[in-house]
C-alpha cells in the first residue's frame, strides 16, 4: 500500500500525530497530498492553484512545532492572503493580483505548523451557494460529478470529502461554509461573528456578515484547528466573548441532557424537500435516543422580512467590492453586476434600515435561546442540484440568487445575528446523495456545538463514508 493510500485514512490530528513520533516525514505527506491531487483534480476541478514548491520548500525546512505540524491543507482562493500567490476571489477581474503578504489567518496556520499545498476554488466573491465560476470553471461533486458541490468553500468541501486533505479553509457570509459541508458530507462548522480576525486587511466583511474556518473530517480536527486561529488583534471593531477551556477539549466531553428545538419552516415559505426534512427527523430522533430533550419550535421572527434585509446588506456589501476595485461590466460576471446594480439601487438609510432589521432579529433569538440550548433544521431546503442551475445572464442576472434564496433558506439568519451553527454528516438520500443536518447555538458557544457534533460522531461515524470520486 502506498503511502498517498495509507494517509487517507487519517484526520489532521493523527497526520500531525505520525509526524511527531516520526512514524512519516513532513515531506512524505506534501508528495501523498500532491499525488492525490493530480490523481482527483482533473475529474474534480477543486484545486485551482497549486503551491507545490512553496510546500516542499517548507516541509523540508524547520516547521513550527503545533497542533499540526507537517499537515498538509489547502486555502480557499478567497480573503485569506499568501504571500508570493495569486488570490483570484475566483474573479477574472483579479486574475493577476498577487499579494505580498500573508494574512493573519494565513500566519496562525502557519505557526499551527500546517503546510498550504493550493488554493480551492470559489465562485465570484463567494456570492453563489456553488462553485461554477467563469475564471476557473466548476468544481464537481464528488458523490455525483454532474452535482454542484456548492458554495462558496465548495473547491475546499470536495477536497476533503474526496480526501485530498483532511481539512480545508473556508468562509462563511451566508452559508458559505455549511452550505457545501452539507452537499460533500463533511463536517463544517461557522464560527461565532469574530472568532477568527480578518486582518490585517478588514474589520469586518458586510457588516459582520463573514466569518472564517474550515471544512473537516472530525469534529476534532475543527475545534483543535479553532483554537490555533482563534482570537483578535489589535484595532479588531469588535471580538467574540473568551472561551472557558480550549476546544478540543469539548470534542468528545459529554454533552449533558441538551434542550434542542427542532423545525423545518424556512419562516419564508420557501418548500422543503422531503429529504431535508428526513434528516431532520432523523437526526431529532438520534438526539433523542442519546438522552436529550426534543421540542419542536422556532424563534418567531418575520422571516420576510429578514431576507429583505439581508440582501439588502448582501447587495451592498457586492456593491462596495466592485466600486473599490473599480470594476466594469465587461470584467465580472452577469450576477456579479446584478447584485452591484441591486446594492447602488438602496441607500445608505436603507442598509441602517436593513441592519436595523437584522439586529432586532438577532434580540429576539438571542432570546429563543434562553429556552433551549440547540436549534436544529435542515441545512438547506434541496438535496444538491445539478451544475448549471444557478447560471446567470446580462438579460436575467439575478436568476442565480434567487434560486440561491430558495435552497440556502436557513443559513443566512445565523450570519446576520452572529452565532455559531454547523453543519453535520448524518444522513443520505436513496440516491447516496448526502444531506446535511444543521445545528445552531448560542452566540459565543461553540463549545456545546463540539460536544454535541463529537457524540454524534461517535454514535454514527461518517469519517470513513468516501464518494465514487475519491481516493
Amino acid at each position: 500500500m502506498s503511502l498517498s493510500d495509507e494517509v487517507k485514512n487519517h484526520d489532521a490530528t493523527s497526520l500531525a500525530h505520525l509526524v511527531r513520533t516520526k512514524e512519516v516525514k513532513p515531506l512524505e505527506l506534501v508528495e501523498a497530498a500532491i499525488e492525490r491531487i493530480e490523481k482527483l483534480n482533473p475529474t474534480l476541478n477543486a484545486v485551482v492553484t497549486t503551491m507545490y514548491d512553496q510546500a516542499r520548500d517548507v516541509a523540508g525546512s524547520k516547521i513550527p512545532e503545533g497542533p499540526f505540524s507537517g499537515v498538509p491543507f489547502l486555502l480557499k482562493d478567497m480573503i485569506a492572503s499568501y504571500a508570493g500567490v495569486r488570490l483570484s476571489f475566483g474573479s477574472r477581474l483579479l486574475k493577476n493580483y498577487v499579494p505580498d503578504y500573508d494574512s493573519e489567518l494565513v500566519r496562525r496556520y502557519k505557526k499551527a505548523g500546517l503546510i498550504i499545498i493550493g488554493k480551492t476554488n470559489t465562485p465570484e466573491f463567494g456570492i453563489l451557494p456553488t462553485t461554477e465560476p467563469e475564471l476557473f470553471g466548476p468544481t464537481k461533486n464528488p458523490w455525483s460529478t454532474n452535482c454542484s458541490t456548492g458554495g462558496s468553500s465548495g473547491g475546499s468541501a470536495a477536497a476533503v470529502a474526496a480526501g485530498i486533505v483532511p481539512m480545508a479553509h473556508g468562509n462563511d457570509g451566508g452559508g458559505s461554509i455549511r452550505i457545501p459541508a452539507s452537499i460533500c458530507g463533511v463536517f463544517g462548522l461557522k464560527p461565532t461573528r469574530a472568532r477568527n480576525t480578518l486582518a490585517p486587511d478588514l474589520g469586518d466583511i458586510m457588516g459582520g456578515l463573514v466569518s472564517e474556518h474550515a471544512l473537516t473530517r472530525t469534529v476534532r480536527d475543527s475545534a483543535a484547528l479553532l483554537d490555533a486561529t482563534a482570537g483578535c488583534v489589535l484595532g479588531d471593531p469588535y471580538w467574540a466573548p473568551p472561551i472557558v477551556r480550549p476546544f478540543r477539549e469539548e470534542a468528545g466531553i459529554d454533552p449533558g441532557r441538551l434542550r434542542i428545538a427542532f423545525t423545518t419552516d424556512t419562516m419564508t415559505g420557501v418548500p422543503v424537500h422531503d429529504d431535508c426534512v428526513n434528516a431532520v427527523k432523523d437526526a431529532a430522533l438520534l438526539c433523542q435516543k442519546l438522552g436529550h430533550v426534543l421540542e419542536e419550535a422556532a424563534p418567531v421572527v418575520d422571516g420576510i422580512a429578514l431576507a429583505r434585509a439581508f440582501v439588502v446588506k448582501w447587495a451592498a456589501g457586492v456593491a462596495a467590492i466592485i466600486k473599490a476595485l473599480g470594476a466594469r461590466q465587461d470584467q465580472v460576471e452577469p450576477l456579479t453586476w446584478g447584485m452591484y446594480e441591486l446594492g447602488r439601487s438602496n441607500d445608505a438609510a436603507d442598509y441602517l434600515n436593513a441592519e436595523q432589521t437584522l439586529q432586532h432579529a438577532a434580540r429576539d433569538i438571542a432570546a429563543f435561546f434562553l429556552k433551549y440550548d440547540i436549534l436544529l433544521t435542515p441545512t438547506l431546503a434541496q438535496p444538491p442540484v445539478q451544475l448549471g442551475s444557478f447560471d446567470s445572464t446580462p438579460d436575467n442576472p439575478l436568476n442565480g440568487f434567487r434560486l440561491a434564496g430558495e435552497i440556502a433558506a436557513f443559513t443566512p439568519l445565523y450570519n446576520a445575528t452572529g452565532q455559531p451553527a454547523m453543519s453535520v454528516p448524518l444522513y443520505w438520500n436513496a440516491g447516496g446523495l448526502p444531506i446535511g443536518t444543521h445545528f445552531i447555538g448560542r452566540f459565543g458557544d461553540e463549545a456545546t456545538l463540539f460536544r454535541l457534533a463529537s457524540q454524534l460522531e461517535e454514535t454514527r461515524p461518517w469519517k470513513n463514508r468516501r464518494p465514487p470520486v475519491s481516493v
